[in-house]
This record gives C-alpha cells, structure tokens and sequence, in this order.
C-alpha cells in the first residue's frame, strides 16, 4: 500500500505551490515566503522532489490563520513535516473531516484538541 506521505502526495485533489506559485499566490517576495515557512506560518515538502506547500494551506492571499498554531502543536507532538502535512489533509475520524477541512471551518480549537492526544 506505501506510506502515508506516498499516498497523501498523489491525492489528485492535493494542489502543490512551489515557491514561485507562492510569490505569486501571496503577492510578496520570496524572502517574505522563506520567513512565512522559517516561522511556521507555512509548511511545505519535497516530496516531489521540488519544494511545495499544499494550496489549500493559502486562503485570500494568506496563510490560513489557524494553521501557525497547528503546526506547532504537531511540531511538539514530533512530526515531522510530511506527517503532520498528511495528518492535516487525511480524513480524521474523530472530527468527522480532514483536520484542515475543520480549520477552513473555524474549528481550530477542536482541531488543536485532537492534535494534542497525538503525543
């Protein structure tokens, strides 16, 4: 069956923003990007071989509000990048939905609940 993240990856449904789509997709520079990923506004992989932020990540131009605190969250639980990317696309049991489904909602908190008992 493969891994997780080999599944995740070819999701057709999974749209992938380099970081040229990025530049463009937020309208700022490719420093402003690098720091966006550094400070963990954004998390991408390379699992592709090129660098890249699932799209849905971006909402209006911006990085999903929600997801900075997520991704810390997951971080301090010990994912790594490909697998907290794949927990937030991967359908989730306990929230009836993918974990950015429920996000894009305005579910953070209930989001942030789960991610915790990840440990």
């Amino acid at each position: 069956m493969g891994n997780v993240s080999e599944n995740v990856a070819v999701t057709p449904a999974t749209e992938w923003l380099t970081m040229p789509d990025l530049v463009e997709a937020l309208d700022v520079p490719l420093g402003r990007v690098r720091r966006l990923i550094d400070e963990h506004y954004l998390v991408g992989s390379r699992r592709t071989g090129v660098f890249a932020v699932p799209a849905v990540f971006i909402v209006d131009g911006h990085p999903l509000s929600s997801l900075r605190g997520t991704i810390i969250v997951l971080q301090d639980a010990g994912f790594s990048d490909d697998e907290l990317i794949d927990w937030l696309l991967e359908e989730d049991e306990s929230l009836g939905r993918s974990p950015i489904a429920a996000l894009l909602a305005g579910h953070k908190s209930e989001v942030r609940r789960v991610a915790r008992t990840l440990v």
